[in-house]
């Protein structure tokens, strides 16, 4: 493809040997016309003489020969020793000999110049995974948090503060345990906040998070995905809510955090986002800054997986990003 300031495209480098060869003109006079140099016009008109029309056409600008090149068996050394030690072309240099500029187009010549796409414990590149359709899966986790005394944590009063030192060695306010549900597909997410983790709570929160998916559109859902937890694992109320909603139970394998891997980014975004946020002065006060917060995620919060677009812009018959 020709630059955009190109003096001669295909059709005007055929117009120039249409004058200079069928209307039998001096290519000095004809190059002024096309506001073209003589050498450019003696470069056509040798390319069209030699290749025909073919010749006409942009070549690209690569070398014929590239003596320097790495060779294919030093490539896959340093593909082999990525996977297996799983370290940056800096820390490769050495062993390799090579230089890390070199390191690091080889592992981009073979997709491997990023560490996060692989997978720490096997080397193998994480293969990402999206239902086709809302409601096929949702993802179930829940995140511990620590209560908060009236007046707030040390985020409001300091490290040092004497209302920290005070309160340190006093009755533990213990946790609280935010349960989360996302859509596989649309990253929809409901969440709640309880003061335990044990079955019967999980199974209510679940059969609330149905009732809010369908208000928004999504009104079967097919699979659940949970960690292994024994609430999921043998909690009867736990199944009897699945059977109750049509679903099939679905756990993560065991360390393999990947598999329930948009639970586990929620949780980060949701602690970035709402939990330390800003200074909380209680608990209450941080549980109702949730339901906003969980509004503008779902509505209006661009998602980069979604291109930029809110997760309710990926429901049938959704409400749009500023409802």
């Amino acid at each position: 493809m020709a630059h955009r300031n190109a003096r001669l495209t295909v059709h005007g480098r055929r117009l120039l040997i249409q004058r200079v060869v069928t209307d039998r003109r001096p290519v000095a006079h004809v190059v002024k016309e096309l506001g073209c140099s003589r050498a450019t016009g003696y470069k056509w008109l040798a390319r069209w003489r030699a290749e025909g029309d073919a010749g006409l056409h942009d070549r690209p600008s690569i070398a014929h020969r590239l003596p320097g090149k790495t060779t294919p068996e030093l490539e896959a050394r340093v593909c082999a020793l990525r996977t297996q030690l799983k370290r940056g072309p800096r820390r490769l240099a050495p062993l390799l000999n090579m230089p890390a500029s070199t390191i690091h187009a080889v592992l981009v010549r073979h997709g491997l110049h990023r560490l996060l796409w692989l997978d720490r414990p096997t080397g193998e590149p994480i293969r990402r995974y999206e239902r086709d359709r809302p409601g096929e899966l949702i993802h179930v986790d829940v995140k511990k948090i620590g209560r908060l005394r009236d007046g707030g944590g040390w985020r409001v009063h300091g490290r040092d503060s004497l209302e920290r030192r005070r309160t340190r060695y006093a009755t533990r306010v213990g946790y609280e345990y935010v349960h989360a549900a996302i859509d596989d597909h649309t990253r929809l997410a409901y969440a709640e906040i309880h003061p335990d983790e044990k079955t019967d709570t999980c199974a209510g929160f679940l059969r609330r998070a149905a009732h809010h998916f369908a208000q928004l559109g999504i009104t079967q859902i097919e699979r659940v995905m949970t960690d292994n937890a024994l609430a999921y694992r043998r909690g009867r109320a736990w199944h009897q809510a699945l059977a109750d909603l049509g679903a099939q139970a679905r756990f993560t394998r065991r360390y393999r955090p990947q598999t329930n891997g948009k639970a586990e980014r929620f949780n980060r975004t949701m602690c970035d986002e709402w939990i330390y946020s800003r200074p909380f002065t209680s608990g209450q006060d941080r549980a109702q800054a949730l339901p906003g917060w969980l509004h503008t995620y779902n509505h209006h919060r661009g998602h980069t997986a979604l291109g930029g677009q809110p997760p309710i812009t990926r429901v049938n018959n959704g409400l749009g990003p500023y409802s």
